[in-house]
């Protein structure tokens, strides 16, 4: 081996070490960047599908800690609020100690639910919510064919409060199943996940509160909690325009798991599975109108986020 050869590969391994070093240092500061920025890898697609749900988090959010409170996040966390209009209606509801604990846990979980998404994607201020009396009147007028009398008044009592909840955080979880498999970037998916995991088991508390319920009367109605469960998700069935992705608290028995149980304390498909929903859908529900370019019901100027201007923008082509 000639003299300068062997020369260049002395100095070589005399730098391999500190080549080794400045590639571990380079790899360790750029897992901190990830760890410390979220959205470091959060693709353009996972952004709409993590911003979509800001939508339900808010809805969710403000309705439980009102009724809870009596105050939303204009209140507990003005920053997450980030100037959005204050929610038509909301207002204080009466519970018994149990139900208040239960909804007030709620109410801030959705809080944590709003903060984790907001730190991985931009997101954007509270919509405008109508959480009145008179939107959830609306819904279970809809879900029975004809108007209840008195008025359905969600804030009046435990059961009233539990069902007009039933109304809500399963929409979301669905949502989050439908989202899940599109996601890319294991940043999304573990906060989807996560998500997922906490509105699920809200719903299944909800649920079993209910069923434990199941077959009394709600007054002055006369109607069992069973039967009002049903309607509401058979109205939820119907706006999706999806087939059936709801089920109430009993069904029939070849409904229930492996066909052979009318209890239906969790809802799912044939294997038990969780069902899933597109934001299209989901917009339809909570829009009430069946159509995810026709804002009302509880987002009486639409939703935001891209997905759902998206579709706003399709109605505003279509009136000009």
């Amino acid at each position: 081996m000639r003299l300068n050869q062997f020369s260049a590969l002395f100095f070589l391994l005399l730098l391999l070490p500190s080549l080794s070093y400045a590639i571990e240092a380079a790899n360790h500061e750029f897992f901190m960047d990830c760890e410390n920025n979220d959205n470091y890898h959060v693709g353009k697609s996972d952004v709409d599908l993590l911003e979509f749900p800001l939508n339900l988090e808010y809805l969710e959010a403000e309705f439980f800690l009102w009724a809870a409170f009596g105050r939303g996040l204009d209140s507990f966390s003005p920053d997450l609020a980030a100037g959005g209009p204050p929610p038509i209606g909301a207002r204080i509801a009466k519970l018994s100690p149990l139900i208040k604990d239960v909804i007030a846990q709620f109410g801030f979980q959705e809080v944590g639910h709003l903060r984790a998404i907001k730190k991985t994607v931009a997101g954007f201020p509270r919509p405008l919510l109508n959480l009145s009396a008179e939107s959830f009147g609306t819904i279970m007028n809809d879900a029975f064919g004809h108007p209840l009398e008195p008025p359905f008044n969600p804030y009046a009592n435990d059961i009233n409060f539990l069902l007009a909840s039933y109304v809500v955080p399963y929409v979301g979880l669905t949502g989050y199943v439908g989202a899940n498999p599109k996601l890319q970037s294991p940043t999304a998916k573990k906060l989807a996940a996560g998500l997922l995991g906490v509105e699920s088991g809200q719903d299944a508390v909800l649920r079993t509160l209910l069923y434990q319920r199941a077959i009394e009367k709600v007054e002055p109605y006369g109607i069992t909690v069973a039967e009002f469960t049903s309607r509401i998700s058979k109205l939820r069935n119907k706006l999706g325009h999806r087939g059936l992705k709801d089920e109430g608290l009993i069904v029939k028995p070849k409904e229930g798991a492996e066909g052979k149980i009318k209890g239906n304390v969790l809802a799912g498909d044939k294997h038990s599975l969780a069902y899933d929903r597109t934001p299209e859908e989901i917009l339809r529900i909570v829009y009430g109108t069946g159509k995810e370019n026709k804002p009302g019901g509880f987002f009486p100027k639409g939703g935001d986020g891209r997905i759902a201007k998206s579709h706003l923008g399709k109605i505003k082509k279509s009136e000009g």
